[in-house]
């Protein structure tokens, strides 16, 4: 076996991820877990929103919940069903295709911005927004490794 570590261009876009959530069920809100395995192709080891698709990870910024927090409403990790949120880094200014480094070995290559928010969305509900729509972006696994709250994420290719 190789162990030799892939180098990618690192850019100076830097920040880290301040929570890892998943929920084993369609429909149900994530929670936060201490640390994820993301699988190669795949997404969050056990999120029930993996598998073989352009949206097997979420990421939002936590200046995204922030701001729905000022609206007088508390929002959780998790309760924008996001697997990463992070902090430093304006996601939804990415370009589709942008790589982020996130951790020791996991890449993760940006597939879309934003998504349209369900008809039953409860935050939607309770204050007439959502942030997702604009802000939340998606992404599929390259590279495959564990990842947990303080890992540094990084842009390293647009």
């Amino acid at each position: 076996m190789n162990n030799t570590k892939k180098k990618y261009k690192v850019e100076k876009i830097k920040g880290r991820v301040v929570a890892v959530c998943r929920s084993e069920r369609k429909g149900t809100v994530k929670r936060k877990i201490t640390e994820g395995l993301l699988i190669k192709d795949f997404g969050l080891k056990e999120d029930a929103h993996s598998g073989k698709w352009h949206r097997q990870i979420s990421l939002l910024g936590i200046e995204s919940i922030n701001k729905m927090n000022e609206k007088g409403i508390e929002i959780k990790y998790g309760d924008f069903a996001e697997n990463l949120t992070v902090e430093g880094i304006v996601l939804n200014q990415l370009s589709l295709g942008t790589k982020l480094k996130v951790g020791e070995n996991v890449l993760l290559e940006v597939t879309q911005i934003g998504k349209e928010c369900h008809h039953g969305c409860e935050i939607r509900k309770k204050i007439g927004d959502c942030v997702m729509p604009r802000e939340g972006i998606f992404a599929r696994v390259l590279e495959g490794g564990k990842v947990k709250a303080g890992d540094g994420i990084e842009v390293v290719s647009k």
